[in-house]
């Protein structure tokens, strides 16, 4: 059974960094394309960023240049490194595969305030 538990948001002032832990059970992030999503408050879930298996990254236009994504094999945990952030930021941040599957885990709320 597949696990995605997300941690490491919070509460933080626009131009403050975060990072994001995503650590998976059930699956190894060494074989899965991973990606973090977002759902701002009345919007949709949506798109941020990827991790291919051979490493490669993608990002949304949106983040491009603030945030990287990485994963760690050992720890089967893929991480969201959140730079510069903004008020648009805000949002419920979620792990999965690429393409993902049922298993959303429950998120870890961001929220970017002064």
């Amino acid at each position: 059974q597949v696990q995605l538990v997300e941690s490491g948001g919070g509460l933080v002032q626009p131009g403050g960094s975060l990072r994001l832990s995503c650590a998976a059970s059930g699956i190894s992030v060494r074989i899965y394309h991973m990606a973090w999503f977002r759902r701002a408050p009345g919007k949709q879930r949506e798109w941020v960023a990827t991790i291919s298996v051979g490493s490669g990254t993608n990002y949304s236009d949106s983040v491009k240049g603030r945030f990287t994504i990485s994963r760690d094999n050992a720890k089967n945990t893929v991480y969201l490194q959140m730079n510069s952030l903004k008020p648009e930021d805000t949002a419920v941040y979620y792990c999965n595969t690429l393409p993902t599957t049922g298993s959303w885990g429950q998120g870890t709320q961001v929220t970017v305030s002064s």
